[in-house]
């Protein structure tokens, strides 16, 4: 970037201090306020706006038309709108028997909006789709920092259209706020870095911990795979004494364990008999939450989390995410999700590290190439080989660092175009993207046949366009470049675009979402990638069947255990009408929560998530019963439980049982419920 000084002839006037200058505007004017500051390229505000206008309106149109989107996460939103300590917990009901199985901070923003305007479809929406546009924003300025303008908008803009981001960010599960609080924590940093020999350097480090701790008590330890590159870009770039680099990862580290521990003190010495189970526990901890099926065991498989070969075997899990391997971010579960431009990212990071190998320490360019990069590596190595539970929409974590990545490295090799590394990468980059798109646009073959070959043929046009510029300096190579350079976005943006813009068209509900057009058996972002409550596909459970094999629970319509139960009018009436603390009970989350949605009252979820949790003991809920806190128990098809994980032996087995050996079974809206206060036999 070149810059001009104007010189002048003869003394500058003189203007009192503190007063504006000649050309100053306003502060608070309207063209302060499209232009920016005097410092800012005049380009830049008016893109910024519209970068940011436009990703609103992607993520906010048409909205509410998901309705509760995960009922699961919809109903603990609904009871923390009825009850603090359900919403402080993150219980699934009102009455607070069992929490969902995360942390509860995404449901506290949900939750509070719910409380502050009603619960709705709109209430509990709407934070997660400012939630992406405020990711974009941060994503943006975190990069112009250290790559300028041009990286931050275009990283802006590459992580708004990215599809599982317009997916997530239209949904309820949690990612949307995980996404939030890494791309916040990453901003943090970079300001600490950049201020590292002030006290202010340890301000900022100590933000980046506490944002890291939220992250935490929004999805665990997923939130933590960006510490890394955090870690190393801190003891790189920071301009200070090794000794001083250590005391701000002392303080980060010190932030983060005490944004996290005084949450999970509470859990821990709070009664037990005065808050609810902590679902997905096995001896209603916080801490075995975190280290069981749900934390850990996510990366290395094992009991709850089903591998390709079998429940629990941690073989590779092909019932969700494809098998383990290098490969997985390319396969037909991910691929349409997020590496459209993975290749390029990568071809890019690669070159852009070549050209600053030889930059001194505290560069900042090859500083935000690791940044981002290992962000985007590590995210990727990790997703590609756990060998537990794993969705494709677990991606959309690495879309910023493929976004900053990308920027940065792309940038900086066009400044560097006189390079001839720099150059050929660049066509190396677009010559991938182009190739890969096709590949990707021919997984759905209905969904704009044209569009592969409009991007094949103008992706092959700049790609030989780009390589003869390389290679020569004629004059038309100069005058060519702005059209070659329309056709590389168009090649390596389109397929991307199309399938964000038909994710932003299209409504998601269920607990297995994906982005992109359905493929032709029924599933999203071409085969095996999972859908709406349609069918599954490419080794993806059908909607509504378990990963396990087994049968669904009686009543659900979709997305296996994270699927819903219909609840008939005079269903929803007799549950308003039943007077208890909890209206019914039912085996497993996913019912409780779609009977809690329909009526509006408590419903207890024997066994949690899967029906398997050590909630309530036969027991227990026999006490319950003879109390009269338990009026109904709506039964489940199977007889109860996950029969998969529980067996007969879990919880729903056992009082399925028990309730069918002594109360009599009547027919409501075509479910078959129990009357618990009217036994048959002693």
């Amino acid at each position: 970037m070149t810059t001009t000084t104007h010189l002048r002839t003869g003394p500058a006037p003189r203007r009192a201090p503190g007063a504006p200058g000649r050309h100053a505007l306003p502060a608070r004017s309207p063209s302060r306020l499209w232009r920016g500051p005097a410092s800012t390229p005049p380009w830049e505000r008016p893109l910024l706006l519209v970068l940011l206008l436009g990703t609103a309106v992607l993520y906010l149109w048409n909205l509410g038309a998901s309705g509760n989107a995960n009922e699961f996460y919809a109903a603990a939103v609904q009871a923390g709108t009825q009850s603090w300590k359900a919403w402080l917990f993150g219980s699934l009901d009102s009455s607070n028997f069992i929490t969902v199985d995360k942390p509860p901070a995404a449901l506290w923003v949900m939750g509070l909006s719910g409380r502050i305007f009603g619960f709705t479809s709109w209430s509990m929406l709407v934070p997660q789709a400012l939630m992406g546009v405020a990711s974009v924003a941060l994503l943006r300025v975190a990069v112009r920092r250290w790559a300028g303008p041009d990286a931050g908008l275009l990283a802006g803009a590459l992580l708004a259209l990215t599809p599982v981001a317009v997916l997530m960010f239209r949904f309820n599960n949690p990612d949307a706020l995980l996404v939030l609080c890494m791309t916040a924590a990453a901003y943090t940093a970079v300001r600490a870095i950049d201020v590292a020999h002030r006290r202010a350097g340890l301000g900022w480090t100590a933000a980046t911990g506490a944002l890291l701790g939220l992250g935490f008590l929004t999805k665990m330890l997923q939130a933590w795979l960006v510490l890394p590159a955090l870690a190393v870009v801190i003891v790189l770039a920071a301009a200070v004494t090794w000794r001083r680099r250590l005391a701000m990862l002392a303080v980060g580290l010190g932030a983060m364990v005490a944004s996290v521990g005084w949450y999970v003190l509470l859990v821990d010495l709070w009664p037990t008999d005065s808050r609810p189970y902590i679902g997905g526990s096995t001896d209603d901890s916080f801490l075995d939450l975190v280290l069981g099926y749900n934390g850990l065991g996510r990366i290395l498989g094992g009991e709850g989390n089903g591998g390709g070969g079998g429940p629990g075997d941690g073989s590779g899990n092909t019932g969700f995410g494809g098998s383990t391997g290098i490969t997985r971010m390319f396969n037909e579960s991910f691929g349409g999700q997020i590496s459209w431009l993975l290749p390029a990212a990568l071809i890019v990071l690669v070159a852009g590290l070549a050209v600053t190998w030889r930059a001194g320490r505290t560069d900042r360019t090859r500083a935000a190439l690791v940044l981002w990069g290992g962000w985007l590596l590590v995210h990727a190595l990790v997703f590609s080989f756990m060998s537990g539970t794993v969705h494709a929409y677990y991606a959309v974590a690495m879309a910023p660092g493929l976004a900053g990545t990308l920027a940065v490295g792309g940038t900086l090799l066009w400044r560097r175009r006189e390079l001839l590394t720099a150059r050929l990468a660049l066509v190396a980059a677009l010559a991938a993207t182009t190739a890969w798109s096709v590949v990707l646009l021919r997984r759905t073959p209905e969904f704009l046949p044209w569009l592969r070959w409009v991007v094949a043929v103008v992706g092959i046009v700049a790609v030989v366009g780009l390589l003869a510029g390389a290679v020569t300096r004629h004059a038309w190579a100069r005058r060519a470049l702005p059209v070659l350079l329309v056709g590389a976005v168009l090649a390596g943006a389109g397929g991307s675009v199309a399938y964000a813009v038909d994710t932003a068209a299209t409504t998601h509900s269920g607990s297995i979402v994906s982005a992109g057009p359905a493929s032709a058996d029924g599933g999203q972002g071409g085969p095996g990638g999972g859908g709406q409550d349609g069918g599954g596909q490419g080794g993806q459970p059908p909607s509504g069947a378990r990963p396990d094999g087994g049968a669904q629970q009686g009543g659900q319509q979709g997305g296996g255990p994270g699927g819903t139960t219909t609840a008939s009018a005079e269903l929803t009436t007799l549950l308003q009408g039943a007077g208890t603390t909890w209206s019914a009970a039912v085996v497993g989350s996913q019912g409780a929560a779609s009977l809690e949605l329909a009526s509006g009252t408590a419903v207890m979820a024997i066994g949690g998530w899967s029906g398997s949790d050590a909630a309530p003991t036969l027991e227990e809920f026999q006490a319950m019963v003879v109390a009269g806190e338990v009026h109904y128990l709506v039964a489940s098809g199977d007889g109860g439980g996950m029969r998969g994980r529980g067996g007969t032996d879990s919880v729903g087995s056992q009082i399925t049982t028990w309730v069918q050996e002594h109360y009599a079974a009547t027919t409501v809206g075509g479910q078959t419920v129990y009357d618990l206060t009217s036994p048959t036999t002693s």
